[in-house]
């Protein structure tokens, strides 16, 4: 265990302030790379008899006081005799480390791990920077996830998609735990993640604790909440919010449908049920409905049971508007989503705690809805006022 891992331990089992421990390794290592940055330009390390005959030479150094997140640190800035250095470390008239502690912090953002940015700044730099000190500077972030999980809501969504993913976290071991993500829509049509939590397991108490969350941040309207197949969701929700439908995810369905047929019969089976939600009324979806119910009542009564069993979720998103039907009848948004983060994640292999997986994915959410703030999701931006009127006719 390093001095500096030694230091930090000792100061959290006292219940003591890391900050002077992590200002002081902060000040260490920025001026051991100062120096390996003049051995560098000048070719030959110090005390090495080259230097004699090379015509410039080591010369001191002047003090700049930085301030950085932890504090203000001294940094010794080398001269040489010439006066032709340059150090590219920190730029001239500088007097914070944030171009530094922001590079760290994007590339931990990006997925990059701690040991594998100390790697890549050794290899930059030439100085050692321990992957413990990296990940002291990614606590920073630690701010934003607390902003993000109390940050105040917008009082309406016209679309709400629940789903949940799993990542490796370590506790005592390691284990796949359920991260349960609400995505939401905008009446406006922005999309937006709402919140995150991580539970043992996917379960609807965990959304009835979180949808409780979500109205005391000030969600007080839903139109409508899109899931996969989770048992109990649909209640969870609507005891929250009333006045919202349920979309069943078609995609789900199907897979499950298709898990239920022969081979020799799935092709004629997924496509009569992809007429069900393919048809352009609610009429028409209706009987197509009584065509698949019929026709397969006796060969595949399982497939019916699924598919009465659900049949309140079938249809609500007949209820809105036809240009937004292919982002509201399955769960392909959130599931995008879900894709892009376990792609990110797959750099970790796992989460050594809980913390570092909260600050990991707040960064990559925190980006999605920077990035969608300025977009309108494909045919909401032609039906906003009809679901503004959607809401006051609730």
């Amino acid at each position: 265990m390093s001095n500096f891992t030694t230091e930090l331990m000792t100061a959290l089992f006292k219940g003591e302030g890391v900050e002077e421990i992590m200002r002081l390794e902060l000040e260490s290592a920025m001026n051991e790379l100062l120096k390996v940055e003049l051995t560098s330009f000048l070719d030959y390390e110090k005390h090495d008899p080259r230097g004699y005959n090379s015509g410039n030479s080591r010369n001191g150094f002047y003090v700049r006081q930085l301030k950085t997140r932890f504090g203000e640190i001294s940094v010794e800035i080398p001269r040489d005799r010439n006066g032709e250095f340059k150090q590219q470390l920190i730029p001239s008239h500088q007097r914070s480390t944030q171009d530094l502690e922001n590079m760290v912090i994007q590339m931990y953002r990006r997925g990059i791990t701690t040991a594998e940015i100390a790697e890549l700044i050794e290899k930059m730099y030439g100085a050692h920077y321990t992957p413990q000190t990296v990940s002291n500077m990614t606590k920073v972030v630690h701010g934003q996830v607390e902003r993000f999980h109390k940050r105040p809501l917008n009082a309406r969504y016209s679309v709400i998609y629940c789903d949940a993913t799993v990542l490796s976290v370590r506790r005592d071991s390691v284990a796949k735990e359920a991260l349960h993500i609400v995505l939401g829509i905008t009446p406006e049509g922005q999309k937006e993640v709402i919140d995150y939590r991580l539970f043992p397991s996917e379960s609807c108490e965990n959304y009835r604790e979180m949808f409780k969350d979500l109205k005391e941040r000030g969600v007080q309207e839903i139109l409508l909440c899109v899931s996969d197949g989770l048992k109990g969701l649909k209640t969870v929700c609507l005891e929250n919010f009333p006045m919202a439908r349920h979309q069943a995810c078609w995609v789900h369905l199907q897979r499950n449908v298709n898990r239920l047929v022969r081979a020799s019969d799935k092709r004629r089976v997924m496509q009569d049920v992809k007429l069900i939600y393919q048809a352009s009324t609610l009429q028409e979806a209706r009987q197509q409905l009584e065509v698949v119910l019929k026709k397969y009542m006796k060969v595949y009564p399982k497939v019916i049971q699924l598919l009465e069993n659900n049949e309140e979720s079938l249809f609500s998103f007949y209820d809105f508007p036809q240009e937004i039907h292919p982002s509201i009848y399955t769960t392909n948004l959130i599931e995008g989503l879900n894709k892009q983060l376990k792609r990110d994640t797959k750099r970790k292999e796992q989460f050594p705690n809980e913390d570092s997986l909260d600050r990991f994915v707040c960064m990559k959410f925190l980006d999605y809805n920077q990035r969608f703030s300025v977009r309108i999701h494909k045919g909401f931006g032609v039906v906003t006022a009809e679901l503004n009127q959607m809401f006051k006719s609730e």
